[in-house]
């Protein structure tokens, strides 16, 4: 067995308490070995796992608690040597409201932006949002600034290669999603150019009776105001205008 003179460890903590400074013993070489080992892999393990999770957990009523959702997404980031940096709160908040109603989420959403986390993890889906919409453009967010998420009871986690192929479909979905709106906007201003408003009034600003036009004119010839002429007459101060302005009055 090859034996060395103790000299300034580097790295003490995981050392036995017999070769640490101060001690005239001398330090077996096996065990210098595997001391360095022990903290290359210590610190491969945080580098390569050590994920800044952000935890988001919501709840709809004051008289419901977040520790269930607590309790199992701590377990979940233990299980895979993540780091929970800080968690994101609202309480008696409802998932129907948006982003500027929801503080926590808020605070969450900036935190994301400013790369001060790496995985955002919640409970469930609909802890994040129920509106499909802002979903969508939430996980979007999160994509493009290279932010993973973990959803503990839908088991969807973005840092393998099963979950990173639902971000890729982000983009599918969010185009689709414009795409019916879009149709749905056109389709919608045909029908009532064709059958009207629902309440039967054709689409549009209704046209001005011949016979009221005929009026503000007279009324204007006699060098009425504009504003007394609409009031006078019932018309808008904008007809009254185009009036003046078409006459050269």
């Amino acid at each position: 067995m090859v034996l060395l003179k103790r000299s300034e460890p580097t790295h003490t903590e995981n050392l036995p308490e017999n070769t640490k400074e101060g001690s005239a013993e001398t330090l077996d070489f096996d065990t210098v070995v595997t001391t360095y080992v022990y903290n290359l892999v210590s610190v491969c393990e945080l580098v390569m796992n050590g994920k800044r999770v952000g935890l988001y957990l919501r709840v709809s009523t004051d008289d419901q608690t977040v520790e269930n959702q607590r309790d199992a997404l701590v377990s979940a980031c233990k299980a895979r040597s993540w780091r929970i940096v800080e968690e994101f709160v609202d309480e008696g908040i409802s998932g129907a409201k948006g982003r500027e109603k929801r503080p926590g989420f808020d605070k969450l959403c900036k935190a994301a932006t400013r790369r001060q986390i790496d995985v955002v993890a919640a409970w469930s889906v609909d802890r994040l949002g129920r509106s499909l919409q802002d979903l969508v453009g939430f996980l979007s967010e999160l994509n493009s600034v290279g932010c993973d998420l973990y959803l503990d009871r839908q088991a969807v986690d973005t840092t393998t290669p099963a979950g990173r192929a639902l971000f890729q479909m982000l983009g599918v979905f969010a185009e689709f999603e414009r795409s019916i709106i879009v149709e749905r906007v056109q389709a919608g201003m045909a029908r009532a150019k064709r059958r009207g408003t629902k309440s039967g009034r054709p689409i549009g600003r209704p046209e001005t009776a011949n016979s009221k036009l005929r009026e503000i004119r007279e009324e204007l010839a006699k060098g009425t105001g504009v504003l007394k002429v609409a009031r006078t007459l019932g018309v808008g101060t904008s007809v009254v205008q185009r009036v003046k302005r078409a006459e050269g009055l």
